[in-house]
């Protein structure tokens, strides 16, 4: 199928083309606004389907609402008649689209032109209302509050919060595109006779601003967000999207003494902690036992023992790990444990406890093994 997006190198079209290509619909006719006139007349006379995703959001003139979000819009479907062509339309449209100001008026005139022509020529039409959308690759400091405001935390920049009590509708741009393929391929969402996006995320300004920002301070805390909540995951992957190219990476505090290193890597609030220890040949480390605190050890580089004795009895018990053959050696409460590399160069080992190590409750008991 040959698929014509118009609006093609904006925030939705650019997202939408990328998954297209990734679900192999590679013959697409990319349109936006630099892309000579011509080619609408040939895109219009085989394309299967159109995703019209052009508008207007932010003119120098008012009266330039009307022109983008109408007037296009009718300049495309006439295309689409003179060429006889019925293949399907979707439109992006806006909750706005209710309200009376030149915007929403320019976007409610473009849908009734959409449904009109659908009536006249018997073509499929899809229209869809879209709230607030956020993601990757939008255009921060424009039209998209969540845009601006991961851009502007992750490059330590000023934000601006007029009223964080303001509850906003919000969809996220992979569910957007998933929905507008649905729509392609048959399956469309269509409540009242609008397209709608089917997860839907309300909250206030404020609360957005608080998540985010929480993300720039994660880095000292070694904390990851909270990815039980949808809408905190997704807001995760945003922000990461606008950290400055010379900020991804960032240095963890390595406890180094004689006998290798130990460093944290993760931390969270009900899923434990992640850290990476480093021992030099012939070291032991550990020799201690918990009472609740239980871990998992994963050897990466070199080759060593994990040895256990049950706390009261005499039996000690061996698994010898190495880097080759990667085993993970869960750490049972009750069992004092070390861990000893046997080999002449350090070995690694990556190490999951069941919660974050506080310093008031260690829970770590010291108890030789041998």
């Amino acid at each position: 199928m040959k698929i014509l997006v118009t609006g093609s190198c904006g925030f939705v079209g650019k997202n939408l083309i990328a998954e297209l290509k990734n679900r192999k619909y590679n013959d697409i006719y990319e349109y936006d606004i630099d892309t000579g006139p011509e080619k609408l007349d040939a895109y219009t006379k085989d394309c299967g389907f159109v995703f019209h995703l052009a508008g207007v959001n932010r003119p120098k003139n008012e009266t330039e609402f009307m022109t983008g979000n109408f007037g296009f819009t009718d300049t495309l479907l006439n295309k689409l008649k003179e060429n006889g062509n019925m293949a399907p339309v979707l439109i992006t449209s806006s909750i706005q689209a209710v309200l009376d100001n030149p915007y929403g008026r320019s976007k409610k005139a473009g849908e009734d032109r959409m449904f009109s022509y659908s009536e006249e020529t018997g073509t499929k039409v899809y229209v869809y209302r879209l709230p607030n959308v956020f993601g990757k690759w939008c255009r921060p400091n424009y039209n998209s509050a969540v845009a601006t405001f991961c851009n502007n935390i992750a490059a330590g920049l000023p934000i601006k919060v007029n009223d964080a009590s303001v509850v906003m509708n919000l969809v996220y741009i992979d569910d957007v595109v998933n929905e507008f393929i649905n729509a392609l391929e048959g399956r469309a969402n269509i409540i009242g006779g609008f397209g709608a996006v089917p997860v839907v995320h309300t909250t206030t300004l404020g609360h957005i601003v608080d998540i985010i920002t929480s993300f720039r301070d994660s880095r000292k805390k070694l904390a990851l967000p909270k990815l039980d909540d949808e809408l905190e995951r997704k807001l995760y992957s945003t922000y990461l999207s606008y950290l400055p190219a010379d900020d991804f990476s960032y240095p963890l505090e390595m406890h180094v003494d004689e006998r290798g290193s130990f460093t944290e890597f993760l931390r969270t609030p009900d899923r434990g902690q992640v850290s990476v220890n480093i021992s030099h040949p012939g070291i032991t480390k550990g020799n201690h036992w918990h009472h609740s605190k239980n871990e998992k050890f994963l050897v990466v580089k070199g080759k060593g023992c994990i040895s256990f004795r049950k706390y009261g009895t005499d039996e000690v018990i061996d698994y010898h790990v190495n880097g080759k053959e990667l085993t993970v050696v869960d750490i049972p409460t009750g069992y004092t444990h070390c861990i000893t590399n046997e080999g002449d160069e350090d070995m690694v080992t990556v190490m999951w406890a069941n919660e974050a190590f506080d310093p008031d409750r260690p829970d770590t008991y010291y108890e030789p093994v041998r």
